[in-house]
């Protein structure tokens, strides 16, 4: 499944690209996300909880980001293993632009694949979760930077 979006954030580029690095403030706006740590610059791992209709798992897994262009854009890839309810991987493509008010327009291309028990649930069903997760978590983290300018 592919999908893309763009958020607009309310702060400069370069503070959104050390959130979209800084695994405290990405931990917050991955939805399920209960643990996150740096492994490397460009590695993680990640525990992530996650409801997909009546399926609900854990997944394990690790995170890596690739194709570097600070404060301009990567890649972040990952595959997580949920048990016998199945495993995702896939990856977003995302790149910032400055807004000519001092805001960054943060766009997004992911891609998404799912196997195991999740994968019978029917893509209808799997699109529409994931869909609802990487617009959830960008929406996150806009929040989270708009709260953070606020309030400097």
């Amino acid at each position: 499944m592919d999908m893309s979006g763009q958020e607009r954030v309310e702060a400069p580029i370069e503070a959104v690209w050390r959130a979209l690095n800084d695994p405290e403030i990405l931990k917050r706006c991955i939805p399920g996300c209960e643990k996150l740590e740096k492994q490397s610059d460009t590695q993680m791992t990640a525990t992530v909880v996650l409801r997909v209709g009546p399926i609900k798992a854990t997944f394990e897994g690790a995170v890596e980001l690739s194709n570097l262009n600070p404060p301009r854009s990567y890649t972040i890839s990952g595959e997580g293993k949920g048990g016998i309810a199945g495993f995702a991987k896939g990856g977003a493509d995302v790149h910032l632009t400055e807004d000519d008010a001092g805001a960054t327009l943060l766009g997004y291309t992911v891609k998404a694949d799912v196997g195991g028990k999740i994968a019978q649930l029917g893509s209808r069903l799997i699109d529409s979760t994931a869909r609802k997760l990487a617009q959830q978590f960008f929406s996150n983290l806009a929040n989270q930077l708009s709260h953070q300018t606020a309030s400097a």
